[in-house]
C-alpha cells in the first residue's frame, strides 16, 4: 500500500482525501489491462465493448480490482459517453488501496 504520487498526472487528490484517476478506454481489446499512459491519463486497454454501459462498469470493476479496493469504492464522475473518463476512489479507500500494483508494470494482468 502506498500514498498515490502527486506527480503522476493522472492522479489528482482531493482536499477530502478522495483520489480521482483519469483513464483513457481503448474498449474491445483482448483482455483487460493497464497499457501506459496516453495524453497525461493512464491508459486502460478494456476487454468490454462501448455498449450500454459495459465499458464503464468494466473499467470501473478493473481500477478497484487493481487496487485492491470494493467496487462500491470507486465511482465514474466524468466520460459515461467518452474513452477519456474519471474516476474517483473514495477517501477511506484511497488511504489503504495498493497504487503500486496500479502503476509498478506497463502492464496488469488482469483477464477479462
Amino acid at each position: 500500500m502506498a500514498t498515490p504520487c502527486p506527480t503522476n498526472s493522472y492522479l489528482r487528490v482531493e482536499a477530502t482525501g478522495a483520489v480521482t484517476v483519469s483513464v483513457h478506454v481503448v474498449p474491445n481489446a483482448s483482455r483487460t489491462e493497464a497499457d501506459g499512459l496516453h495524453d497525461g491519463a493512464l491508459r486502460v486497454r478494456l476487454h468490454a465493448p462501448p455498449v450500454d454501459g459495459k465499458a464503464n462498469e468494466a473499467v470501473a470493476a478493473w481500477l478497484a480490482d487493481t487496487l485492491k479496493v470494493r467496487r462500491s469504492e470507486v465511482a465514474l464522475i466524468r466520460g459515461q459517453t467518452s474513452r477519456r473518463k474519471q474516476l474517483r476512489v473514495t477517501p477511506d479507500a484511497a488511504s489503504h488501496a495498493h497504487w503500486d500494483d496500479l502503476v509498478t508494470s506497463g502492464r496488469t494482468k488482469t483477464k477479462p
